[in-house]
């Protein structure tokens, strides 16, 4: 099936149901099917070989041009409204992009045909059939780089619905839902639990990014939410207020998070002030949700991020594919119906991430005999001081303790001496010296952890997703003697 029949049938069962809300306003679920099929009448006129850009801000209409590509059958390409020229510029040239949809104070890409919602709306309609076929693509999941190549796969219709069916398993998304939509939808997790919701019949609440977390929780009472996803920066802003203002965030019915992971003492801390159902769900672009940790683990397993969602297996390997025994670390892989196959454009990079019907993050994790996955890091993120490999997040883990650090983060420092040496980047929640950081770490890590300076910074480099850019971090370290 095509993803927006869900809503022709939502719209013929309940269409006074409201669909969308921004503000005052609210669309029903009439009006977005409507909608919908009206623009997707026009953007039939694009070849359907090539992605549409889609560079919008965090509205309504930019979910209702989300579903109407999926109506026309055109792949979504996700651009950041924030980007610079050059970045956008690079992505829509790099996957050949048939058209890219701008906001009206925006303007048009070089060498690129532009236009925006209003001005699409009065194209003329082309009274054909939709594609209906599981195999049409959906998006171009972008994963990395906006200045450098970028990176993504496409992702068919049937692939999303498989990631749909573990919403509605895993985390119990459905009809009933008033979801709160606060991260950015040109962001994998913004985007997808969105449409998500959308396809599920429920409503979607429109809560603009970058917000403020009391407006966040002002939203959450206002509208009645009862599902929330946020990415940990937000979760951490929100842990910043005293309990009283956070009161309507208990009163959820599921809070999740995924992008980045968090530590364990902050999984405790946000099941205990903010929700009580909290989730913390490990996704990738590529593949979907992986794995889940659920309100009932995070005591005994909190330094997880769960176990495998529906329909996946997870495997933790050596370079040569061989299965890991529990406990050791080495490559996570895995595979699912809701996982892509390859990279767009990408020969190269698909022979490295995907191979022989499994797909590798890049992620080292390791695997307990009761299926709960433990990430100890990027592979490209490992350090080697010595000869010796230092996981990162070993060391973090170390320097997290400390009760003033609010977050920290590790990179390989080049060195002649070592080949690399570790430095770590700190941002405080209370006051505290660089070298207070370092004698606290240094006693709870082996002598070939410690760290060579830590340094206090206001705060870490991210990207959309919350991800912290660590080599934007590595790029700030002075040349060792």
């Amino acid at each position: 099936m095509n993803l927006a029949d869900a809503l022709d049938i939502h719209a013929r069962a309940r269409p006074t149901h409201p669909a969308l809300v921004e503000g005052p306003r609210h669309i029903t679920y009439a009006e977005v099917a409507r909608s919908v099929r009206g623009l997707a009448s026009r953007l039939l006129a694009l070849p359907p070989e090539a992605p549409v850009g889609v560079c919008l801000r965090d509205t309504a209409e930019h979910v209702l041009v989300l579903y109407a590509l999926a109506r026309a059958g055109r792949a979504i390409l996700p651009m950041d409204a924030r980007w610079t020229e050059a970045e956008k510029q690079n992505v829509a040239g790099h996957f050949g992009a048939s058209l890219v949809l701008l906001e009206p104070d925006m303007a048009c890409l070089p060498g690129l045909p532009c236009t925006t919602v209003a001005e699409l709306a009065g194209w003329p309609a082309r009274e054909v059939a939709f594609p209906r076929e599981e195999a049409v693509p959906l998006v171009l999941s972008l994963s990395s780089g906006t200045t450098r190549r970028p990176k993504g796969p496409l992702v068919t219709h049937g692939q999303f619905l498989a990631r749909f069916r573990t919403h509605w398993i895993n985390l119990g998304l459905n009809a009933r839902d008033r979801f709160l939509c606060a991260t950015p939808l040109y962001f994998g997790g913004g985007r997808t639990f969105a449409m998500s919701v959308l396809f599920s019949g429920g409503t979607v609440a429109m809560c603009p990014p970058p917000a403020a977390p009391e407006a966040i929780v002002g939203a959450i009472a206002a509208h009645g939410i009862t599902s929330l996803f946020l990415v940990p920066t937000q979760l951490r802003r929100l842990l910043a207020l005293p309990d009283q203002a956070l009161a309507p965030m208990r009163r959820l019915r599921l809070l999740f998070s995924s992008g980045a992971p968090l530590s364990r003492e902050e999984r405790v801390e946000i099941a205990a002030r903010l929700c009580p159902e909290f989730f913390e769900y490990y996704a990738s672009t590529e593949g979907g949700g992986v794995s889940l940790l659920t309100p009932a683990d995070i005591a005994a397993h909190g330094e997880s991020v769960g176990r495998p969602v529906f329909g996946v297996e997870v495997e933790v390997v050596d370079e040569d594919g061989r299965a890991l025994p529990p406990g050791e670390t080495g490559l996570l892989r895995y595979r699912g119906p809701g996982c892509a196959t390859s990279y767009h454009r990408d020969p190269e990079a698909s022979a490295e991430a995907f191979r022989d019907g499994w797909f590798y993050p890049g992620d080292l994790a390791s695997l307990d005999d009761e299926g709960f996955v433990t990430l100890r890091g990027r592979r490209k993120d490992m350090i080697i001081r010595a000869g010796i490999n230092i996981h990162p997040a070993d060391v973090e883990a170390a320097l997290n303790a400390h009760p003033a650090v609010g977050e920290s983060a590790v990179v390989a420092w080049p060195s002649r001496e070592f080949g690399e040496e570790i430095a770590a980047f700190v941002r405080l929640s209370a006051p505290a010296g660089a070298e207070e950081l370092l004698s606290f770490a240094r006693a709870r890590l082996p002598r070939p952890k410690w760290p060579r300076a830590v340094f206090v910074v206001e705060d870490l480099p991210r990207n959309a997703g919350g991800k912290v850019l660590k080599r934007e971090l590595a790029a700030r370290l002075p040349h060792l003697p």
